[in-house]
C-alpha cells in the first residue's frame, strides 16, 4: 500500500514561528518522500541545532540528533557503515557556516548524502545574529549597522567542490518537491540551498518579502534552479568495490568471538573499572568484555580519560548481558573496582552513592573507607605471588572478581587475552591472573 505522508501526525503542528519557511520545506521533504514512496525504515534524516535542527521529529522514520555544524559527519558515517540507506541532512545556514568544511568534504567524496539547507540568511534560533549567507548591507542582532562581510555562496561552493547534484531555490518554489526527489533518487552528494524567510527576526529588520527573496536568488552566479549535474562513484559503495572482496578484507573487519565458554548470569551485569592512566585499565577491561563474549553474553565497554592520556584517571565502563545490549551508560553498578586515587572522579563517586547492599566494591585496602552502602571486599595485593604493579593490578583485580562471582570461567580470560594482546604484554598479564588467587582479604 502506498504511502500518503511520511509526518508523523503525533508530532503536529510544527512548531515553527508564523510564516517561518522551514514549515514549506519540511513540507516539500514529505512530498518528495511520498512521490519516491520509500520504505521508511531505510531513511535516515539527520540533523543539528538550529531552528531547522527542529525538523526530524516530524518524520515517522529514522533519525539522528547532533552537535551544531556536525549533521554531515554523523550522515557520512551512516552512509559508511550501511550504503544502502538514504540520508537526508537537514540543517540551517548556521550549521553550514559552523561545519563548512564537512560539506566541502563530503563534496568531494561524493558520499551519498542528500543535503537540504533551509537558509534563512541567519541565526534565527539564538536573537537573529549574522551568518555566513547573510546579504551584504543587511540588518541583523550582530550587524545594527549594515553587514560588512560577503555571504558564502553554498551552492556554487558545493558544485566546485565536487557535489553531483547541486540546487538552489527558495521554499516558494513549486518545483521544490521534485528537486528534492532527484536529488535523494541521485547516488552522489546531493545539496540544496533553500533560501527561506525569517519572519521572527531577518525579514522584520531588512523589509525582506518573498519579492525580494526570490531577486536576491535569481541575481546569484547560475540564478535559481538545477546549477550542476554529474554522474561519478558514490564513495560509500566504492570503498566497498575497492576494499572489500573475497581476497581483500576492509581495515575494521568483523572479528567475531565464537562463545566457547559458559556464564551464570541471568541479568545484565553493570561493571566500572576505575584506576589511573597508565594503570592498563581499558586494556583490561577490554579482556574482561572479550571473555564475556566468549562465553556468549553480549558485551558494551565505555571508556573514560582525560586528554592528557598518560596523567590523571581512567575509568571504564563494561556491561555483560544475556540479551541484547541498548544502552551502554551505567548509574548503578552491580560492581566496581577501585584501585588507584585517580579513580575518584565525580562520576565514580556518584555511582559510588547510588549502590546498594546487594552491590559490591572490589578495592585497595589502601583507599579504604569509601562513601558507598555496598559491601567493600578490600583487595591486598602484597599477597600475591608475583610483584604487583601499577600496570597488572587491574588484571589481578578482574581475575579475584571473577573468582569470587563466577561470571565465566578464568580461562576465557585468559583467551581473551592471548587473542588481543601483543605476546609480550599477554604473558605478563597471564602470569598475574595465575600469581593473584588470595589477594581478597575477606567478604563483607
Amino acid at each position: 500500500m502506498s504511502r500518503t505522508t511520511y509526518l508523523d501526525e503525533k508530532q503536529l503542528p510544527f512548531s515553527f514561528c508564523p510564516g517561518c519557511g522551514h514549515a514549506l520545506t519540511v513540507r516539500a521533504l514529505d512530498a518528495a518522500l511520498v512521490k519516491l514512496q520509500l520504505d521508511p525504515h531505510e531513511v535516515v534524516i539527520v540533523t543539528d541545532i538550529g531552528c531547522a535542527g527542529l525538523a526530524d521529529r516530524f518524520f515517522a522514520t529514522n533519525a539522528f540528533h547532533g552537535l551544531h555544524g556536525r549533521a554531515v559527519t554523523y550522515a557520512t558515517g551512516i552512509k559508511l557503515a550501511n550504503p544502502s540507506l538514504k540520508l537526508i541532512v537537514i540543517m540551517g545556514d548556521g550549521g553550514c557556516g559552523i561545519g563548512g568544511h564537512h560539506v566541502i568534504s563530503a563534496a568531494r567524496r561524493n558520499i551519498g548524502l542528500t543535503v537540504i539547507v533551509m537558509n534563512n540568511l541567519n541565526f534565527g534560533m539564538t536573537g537573529g545574529e549574522h551568518s555566513v549567507t547573510t546579504p551584504t548591507n543587511a540588518i541583523t542582532a550582530t550587524t545594527w549597522h549594515g553587514h560588512l562581510e560577503r555571504p558564502l555562496d553554498i551552492a556554487t561552493t558545493a558544485a566546485s567542490n565536487g557535489a553531483t547534484y547541486v540546487v538552489r531555490t527558495t521554499a516558494f518554489d513549486k518545483a521544490l518537491p521534485d528537486l528534492i526527489a532527484a536529488a535523494i533518487a541521485n547516488e552522489g552528494f546531493g545539496l540544496l540551498d533553500v533560501w527561506e524567510l525569517c519572519t521572527a527576526y531577518f525579514q522584520p529588520s531588512n523589509r525582506y518579502a518573498r519579492r525580494e527573496l526570490e531577486a536576491a536568488v535569481a541575481a546569484m552566479p547560475g540564478g535559481a534552479g538545477v546549477l550542476h549535474q554529474e554522474t561519478r562513484p558514490e564513495y560509500s559503495r566504492a570503498y566497498r568495490a575497492t576494499c572489500v572482496s573475497e581476497s581483500r578484507r576492509p581495515a575494521l573487519a568483523p572479528l567475531p568471538l565464537a562463545a566457547k565458554y559458559d556464564h551464570t548470569i541471568t541479568r545484565p551485569l553493570k561493571g566500572v573499572i576505575a584506576g589511573a592512566a597508565g594503570a592498563k585499565i581499558v586494556s583490561t577491561a577490554t579482556a574482561y568484555a572479550r571473555g564475556g563474549v566468549l562465553s556468549g553474553l553480549w558485551a558494551t565497554q565505555r571508556n573514560d580519560y582525560p586528554v592528557t592520556v598518560r596523567t590523571g584517571y581512567s575509568v571504564s565502563e563494561v556491561i555483560l548481558s544475556p540479551e541484547e545490549i541498548f544502552y551502554p551508560g551505567i548509574a548503578r553498578p552491580d560492581f566496581v573496582i577501585i584501585l588507584f586515587p585517580e579513580g575518584l572522579t565525580p562520576m565514580v563517586r556518584a555511582q559510588l552513592a547510588q549502590m546498594g547492599e546487594a552491590d559490591t566494591v572490589y578495592a585497595d585496602q589502601r583507599l579504604l573507607p569509601l562513601p558507598t552502602r555496598a559491601r567493600i571486599v578490600p583487595l591486598d595485593f602484597a599477597r600475591a605471588r608475583i610483584r604487583a604493579c601499577k600496570e597488572n593490578m587491574a588484571i589481578m583485580a578482574v581475575s579475584e572478581l571473577l573468582r569470587h562471582q563466577a561470571i565465566y570461567p578464568l580461562d576465557a580470560l585468559v583467551e581473551a587475552i592471548h587473542l588481543g594482546q601483543r605476546a609480550e604484554y599477554a604473558a605478563e598479564n597471564i602470569a598475574a591472573v595465575q600469581a593473584c588467587e588470595g589477594i581478597m582479604l575477606c567478604d563483607g
